[in-house]
């Protein structure tokens, strides 16, 4: 299988322009044989927490405003995690990323550490995992690929890779080349510790209030760095990978270690699955 990720540039916060980019990248994708694009965190409508009337860039999901949104992109083989921001039950934001494939939302993962202490996300509840093209996978949103439990989990699951949409759209003090190799350092180490492919999409470019380096690449299993996208600008990277999981995870070896894992993840599915 092969999968790629879009780097999206700044500043493109109006949600039908991003939708023309992606679709331009889509049809690439057709083109070169990818089944899965990966797209940046917020790419549709930038992300609440630096908003001024964050409500008003929220798409409400079951309402079929999503739906409405995608309506343009191709709806052929390739499936595409796009990141934005949802408007859930009570009025709550989560900073999302859906699964669009074939004409409609197959897969929705919210962001479980929204980033800023003060943000106006709700943090998500849930570890999915997807299927699509014989490929299990899950998705980790930026500041979430700096634990290691959803990563774990995702894999103890069956997922063979992660992606993680991210946007590192910083003020220009808080942002630095230093931000792309701590990044790359994450998606390293979730990749070795779960033996997955990691597919990083972030944005890029410099604005008179953000600035993005951009750190989108992807990592195999073994920790080599296979695509890695050019700095401050738009880019867009591709690698092939195996979709079945490795019969050995690396420290999942001992007897002991695979029954703690798989009473875990038991405990968590009963989690998920209440009210």
């Amino acid at each position: 299988m092969k999968v790629a990720a879009y780097q999206t540039p700044l500043p493109t916060t109006d949600p039908a322009e991003v939708v023309g980019l992606i679709r331009a990248q889509v049809a690439r994708c057709e083109s070169e044989g990818v089944d899965i694009l990966c797209c940046p965190e917020g790419a549709l409508g930038g992300l609440a927490d630096y908003a001024s009337r964050p409500a008003d860039i929220a798409l409400d999901v079951e309402a079929g405003q999503l739906d409405e949104l995608l309506t343009p992109l191709p709806s052929g083989g390739v499936a595409t995690i796009i990141g934005f921001t949802e408007l859930g039950r009570g009025g709550r934001l989560y900073n999302s990323a859906a699964v669009w494939h074939r004409g409609t939302v197959v897969g929705l993962y919210r962001k479980l550490y929204p980033a800023i202490n003060s943000s106006v996300y709700a943090a998500g509840d849930k570890l999915p995992v997807f299927s699509v093209g014989g490929l299990t996978f899950g998705i980790i949103i930026c500041n979430d690929s700096n634990y290691y439990e959803p990563a774990r989990l995702m894999a103890a699951k069956g997922a063979a890779a992660l992606f993680v949409p991210t946007n590192n759209g910083l003020p220009p003090t808080k942002a630095g080349p230093g931000l792309v190799a701590e990044a790359r350092n994450c998606d390293i180490a979730r990749a070795v510790e779960n033996s997955v492919f990691v597919i990083r999409a972030d944005v890029a470019g410099r604005t008179e209030d953000a600035v993005s380096y951009g750190s989108s690449g992807i990592v195999s299993p073994d920790g080599v760095v296979l695509q890695a996208a050019r700095q401050l600008g738009p880019d867009f990277v591709a690698a092939d990978i195996k979709t079945a999981p490795r019969k050995y995870r690396r420290g999942w070896d001992a007897a002991r270690n695979r029954a703690v894992m798989d009473e875990y993840v038991r405990l968590v599915e009963l989690v998920e699955g209440q009210p």
